[in-house]
């Protein structure tokens, strides 16, 4: 169940900087254990950059992804990863896929773009400091 997102929240959270989405990110993920992302009964939705990388779109809460679902998107849902399903088995596949990560994209499609590592480490960092 995802945690409770008011709309001045899911506003002010999309209006931050790349960056501070992708440490807001971090710490939603860290503290609820779920990474989120849209998907149909084809599979999961990725995208392509300007450079031909293929990349998976994910978010922290359902309605950030939820407000993709639109255009060619619009069969999507979004679609919840367990935290650690997500670091024991789609690092590494996403990683063999070749897969980049863009984390939390606005509506503007901007975000920062990682590698499932750099992701995997980062997140693992703020378990770390919770512990």
């Amino acid at each position: 169940m995802p945690y409770a997102l008011s709309a001045k929240n899911r506003e002010s959270s999309l209006a931050l900087s790349d960056n501070k989405r992708y440490e807001l990110f971090l710490s939603k993920v860290a503290e609820f254990g779920e990474v989120w992302s849209l998907a149909n009964e084809e599979g999961w939705v990725t995208v392509v950059t300007d450079e031909g990388e293929n990349c998976l779109p994910v978010w922290p809460h359902p309605d950030y992804a939820l407000d993709w679902a639109t255009g060619d998107w619009a069969d999507c849902e979004p679609k919840m990863i367990p935290l650690d399903v997500w670091l024991e088995r789609w690092t590494p596949g996403l990683d063999q896929d070749e897969t980049l990560l863009v984390v939390f994209p606005n509506l503007k499609e901007q975000a920062v773009l990682v590698d499932p590592f750099q992701l995997d480490e980062d997140i693992r960092a703020i378990l770390e400091q919770e512990d």
